[in-house]
């Protein structure tokens, strides 16, 4: 090989970086599990000492985190002082769970990852897939809480005004059913913020339900929001005035016949939110980080869920709009429209 000697050396550099990311990872989660990023947050500039007692965990495991958390820049360092700190950035990132910028949370999908990589390599070898019931538990509770802070920060104050008289019939009062809601964060968002409305959570993975009605009991809204095991193409009731998919279309092996099943259960006048991925139609649009988040996911857990279901139609997380509409006009919806977009998400109004 003639490798160009300062070509390699800067390509090794970033492979360093991604490494040492990769690693760090697993510190995240870590931190996260153990309440270290909020432990820091409450206390501000702290020594190693005084934060281990805080959080009753060991000083010197914590002080070897604290350094890796510095020298990642996921945490400040004072040389001066020997304290380590958040800043407000950084308290946002990993220590407020209920915020817009919330992303700790999300590192328990990346571990399902790693844990679930023999599974996936038997998935490449036979091209049966890989059920998401099937993947690592720490797969469900991650992917909540990855999405979460988008639609905290999203669904309500600026996905569902986007929608075409939308809000007003919510506010009003009519029947919503949310497909594939897994732990029920979107459901019981929506449920929260229009009280005259009644929604039903639909997914084949009753083990996420059991955690949606404790999630819709602590937030004081189970007397409006019921969830129940189905799929997206056997769901029962009629005539509801929004159906929502929430990142999930595309982890369906048949999604034109979802979406068909969901066409004929809406009211005349209903529309069907659909909310995936933001993604560009060609790859090349779609090679740069967000990209890179979700062709990884969709690589170890979107692509087999769907490879593992009839039809394994396997969209992949980023199908881009031109393909979902193309799914759209197959089931039969005549009405289809980008009605608003995030980094990571594009919303699509849908109706018969």
């Amino acid at each position: 090989m003639a490798a160009d000697p300062g070509k390699l050396e800067a390509f090794v550099g970033k492979m360093a970086g991604d490494m040492g990311a990769a690693m760090s990872a697993s510190l995240v989660q870590l931190g996260d599990r153990l309440g270290l990023y909020k432990t820091m947050a409450e206390a501000g500039p702290s020594t190693s000492s005084t934060l281990a007692a805080r959080a009753g965990v060991n000083e010197r495991n914590l002080r070897e985190w604290l350094s890796a958390q510095a020298a990642s820049g996921y945490v400040d360092y004072d040389p001066a002082t020997s304290k380590f700190s958040l800043n407000d950035e950084q308290a946002m990132v990993f220590a407020d769970e209920g915020g817009p910028a919330f992303m700790a949370g999300g590192f328990g999908l990346i571990a399902a990852m790693f844990i679930d990589e023999p599974n996936v390599a038997e998935a490449f070898k036979t091209g049966r897939g890989l059920g998401w019931h099937e993947h690592s538990q720490c797969l469900f509770r991650g992917t909540e809480r990855f999405f979460r802070p988008g639609y905290n920060a999203n669904l309500v104050s600026a996905w569902i005004p986007a929608l075409d008289g939308v809000e007003a019939r919510l506010n009003e009062g009519i029947s919503v059913a949310d497909i594939g809601c897994g732990h029920g964060a979107s459901t019981v968002l929506m449920a929260k913020a229009y009280p005259n409305s009644r929604f039903v959570g639909f997914d084949y993975h009753a083990p996420s339900l059991e955690r949606a009605r404790e999630v819709a009991r602590d937030e004081g809204v189970a007397d409006r929001v019921r969830f129940e095991t189905a799929s997206a193409k056997d769901f029962p009731g009629e005539g509801y005035g929004l159906v929502t998919i929430f990142d999930a279309l595309h982890d369906m092996g048949d999604p034109v016949g979802a979406a068909t099943h969901i066409r004929e259960r809406l009211a005349p006048d209903g529309t069907f939110m659909l909310v995936e991925p933001n993604a560009q139609d060609d790859l090349s649009g779609n090679l740069n980080p967000v990209g890179r988040m979700f062709y990884s996911a969709s690589t170890m857990v979107c692509t087999p869920a769907s490879m593992n279901q009839e039809v394994a139609l396997a969209l992949g997380a980023q199908a881009g709009e031109a393909r979902l509409k193309a799914v759209a006009d197959e089931a039969g919806f005549t009405h289809f429209r980008r009605a608003a977009e995030t980094p990571f998400n594009m919303v699509l109004e849908l109706r018969p």
